[in-house]
């Protein structure tokens, strides 16, 4: 007995067993609390990474702060593909299975997300290849920040299967309960990103100054260095799974990607919503594609804000309905909906009324025309992030419930509800811009508003 309290693979699977049995008895509030907030912390410098990004960009000049808004949306895209599309299905299919009492079939899906990781980061690199530069080209009729966005999309794309195996590891111990350890292993990947980015892009400490390569080159570089470590603590068992003796499945497979391929179709119409955007936006000029592009990287950030949130109810949801308890899945889901709308709801109400706390990281006074079109976007879209973060949370319920069609058909609409509003628009107003920030407004609106409802009167179980 003795010679098993201290092995450190029985601990940790001790610890894990302790962990299930609090998602699915624990007290719903306080163990989604707990559960999260060490996500929100690592979202939260997350969230300084991509400011810091912004800020380096601007140094390097208004060319490459707009190269920046072109790359930007697929860049997220590889993000929210990773950690919350697959990544979520990763954990959800790992905390069903320990609440319904099989860790060896959680063990045999670990090994299942680490192919599917590979496999989808191979199938970006190849479609980047191909489409990247036709792609900014369109977007960009100029021609003048596409330059930028490809040397950035040289080096981070064909990296990407360090974020993808990242992600996906840290999905794995996430749907074991281990949030905190998932926590510290993002906050690494953050703490390592800033410094790498002003050695590699501006050349600190007498480094070669790489420019918008030097700002992919840290992203992937910190996400390689903490793939790997986690990787090993998977591998040694202190995550709880065993993985000697598990076998993969195409069951295993099935359990992800039925789940998986669903959300990566929404996380996909969430960026192509703001791509197009990026493209409307663009026939204005650099200035307003900057000043957007602003906007929009903010709206982004509030996606890592609300998976700090939603991560923990993939996990707990994911348990209960494992275990056969639809109803408390579902309550956990409201709890974590409604705390995410409040959260990101409050910070969309302060940049409505005070922008420049934004703007003014990126932007001098002299830049009056971006600062024109980031206010613009600010003062329409910012008073409706909270429809937006409820939707991207009930999302990530969805997922550990393993039912994504309604979190889908929302997605659709708000993408038909703002594309729509910026061909019709034209045609009856003289809105220019700021007709593409109302059509925005409007998708955010429908989209948080269809899911809600929906969402209300679906039965789990």
């Amino acid at each position: 007995m003795a010679a098993t309290s201290t092995n450190p693979a029985a601990k940790a699977d001790q610890l894990r067993a302790l962990r299930t049995r609090a998602m699915l008895e624990g007290p719903i509030g306080v163990t989604l609390a707990r559960m999260a907030a060490p996500n929100v912390l690592a979202m939260v410098v997350q969230a300084v990474v991509s400011i810091a990004e912004g800020v380096f960009a601007s140094w390097l000049g208004l060319e490459a702060l707009a190269g920046l808004a072109l790359v930007f949306p697929l860049v997220m895209l590889t993000q929210m593909l990773s950690a919350g599309a697959m990544g979520g299905a990763i954990s959800g299919a790992v905390a069903r299975a320990l609440g319904a009492g099989a860790p060896q079939r959680a063990s045999g899906t670990a090994m299942t997300a680490w192919i599917i990781a590979a496999i989808c980061a191979l199938a970006f690199m190849g479609v980047m290849a191909v489409f990247g530069r036709p792609l900014f080209g369109v977007l960009d009729n100029s021609g003048t920040s596409v330059a930028a966005a490809m040397h950035y999309a040289n080096v981070f794309f064909p990296g990407c299967i360090a974020i993808w195996l990242c992600h996906a590891t840290l999905s794995v111990i996430r749907g074991t309960g281990g949030m905190g350890y998932a926590s510290l292993a993002l906050l690494a990947v953050s703490l390592l990103s800033i410094p790498l980015s002003g050695v590699l892009a501006l050349g600190w400490g007498g480094a070669p100054a790489l420019g918008m390569a030097g700002l992919a080159w840290s992203t992937v570089l910190a996400h390689a260095v903490v793939a790997m470590v986690a990787i090993a603590h998977v591998l040694a068992g202190r995550a709880g799974l065993s993985l000697r003796g598990a076998r993969v499945r195409l069951t295993m497979f099935v359990d992800i990607l039925r789940v998986g391929f669903i959300a990566s179709l929404n996380a996909i119409l969430t960026v192509l919503t703001i791509v197009l955007m990026v493209g409307a936006v663009g026939r204005h000029g650099a200035d307003a594609l900057a000043g957007y592009g602003l906007g929009a990287r903010l709206e982004f950030l509030m996606i890592p804000v609300v998976f700090g949130i939603g991560a923990a109810m993939t996990a707990m949801v994911g348990a209960n309905i494992g275990a056969g308890q639809p109803r408390r899945a579902k309550a956990i889901a409201w709890t974590g909906s409604l705390a995410a709308a409040a959260i990101v709801g409050t910070i969309g109400m302060i940049v409505t009324l005070w922008p420049g706390l934004w703007l003014g990281i990126f932007l001098g006074s002299e830049e009056s025309r971006a600062w024109a079109a980031g206010q613009g976007y600010f003062h329409t879209v910012a008073p409706f992030y909270a429809f937006f973060a409820i939707g991207l949370a009930m999302y990530f319920a969805s997922q550990g419930a393993g039912r994504m069609m309604v979190p889908f058909i929302g997605s659709v609409l708000r993408i038909c509800v703002a594309f729509g509003g910026v061909l019709l628009l034209p045609q009856f107003t003289d809105w220019g811009v700021n007709g593409v920030f109302r059509s925005i407004a409007a998708g955010m609106l429908v989209y948080g508003g269809f899911i809600t409802v929906a969402l209300w009167r679906v039965r789990w179980g």
